[in-house]
């Protein structure tokens, strides 16, 4: 077996044809990260969509609407696939609409308020506007479940659990069906 002898020549055009593997590999990996952070971030969406659906169907209003009013308040993180809109397992359709924290239309125009990122005053001003009116509330930002909203999602990896505030259920008119409220307290106990 002969073995070439490396020249400075043969040494530079190594060098530059592993440059160029490198600058044609490194952005093939970069995507596929991108596309799996992507992919992740999907998944999760989904997942919180799921979840948000559920607790939807299993929920009565005093006045069952007949097409049930979803409002997005405030930047969201895992509602992407929310916006689409859908139709509940029961047939009634779901709208959904992103409207501001102060917005008027809020205690008129929506029967469940999916609560993003806000400052400590506008979710406190929300939970105060919507406390005692027949409006389910899910709050997806980490949110201990002590200040107001009826539901709160811990979404960690695909996995979207939540916990119950069973004094805000109580005082928001809205009824929620027992086999819900079960069902946050054994995800509460699993570690």
């Amino acid at each position: 077996m002969k073995v070439a002898a490396l020249t400075p020549g043969r040494v530079k055009r190594w060098r530059l044809m592993l440059l160029a593997a490198l600058v044609l590999v490194l952005p093939l990996h970069g995507m596929a990260q991108g596309a799996a952070a992507a992919t992740l971030a999907e998944q999760r969406a989904k997942a919180v969509t799921q979840v948000v659906l559920g607790i939807l169907s299993y929920a009565r209003w005093p006045v069952e609407p007949e097409q049930l009013r979803l409002c997005l308040i405030g930047p969201t993180e895992y509602a992407d696939d929310l916006v689409k809109g859908t139709t509940q397992a029961t047939g009634r359709p779901l709208t959904v609409r992103r409207l501001l924290a102060g917005d008027p239309r809020i205690l008129t125009q929506c029967d469940a308020v999916y609560i993003g990122k806000l400052s400590g005053e506008a979710r406190s001003q929300l939970i105060s506007a919507i406390n005692g009116k027949p409006v389910l509330s899910i709050s997806e930002a980490d949110d201990p479940c002590t200040v107001g909203s009826l539901f709160c999602l811990r979404v960690k990896d695909t996995q979207v659990a939540f916990d119950v505030n069973l004094d805000s259920v109580a005082r928001s008119g809205v009824r929620i069906h027992p086999s819900v409220l079960q069902l946050s307290r054994r995800r509460a106990l699993q570690p």
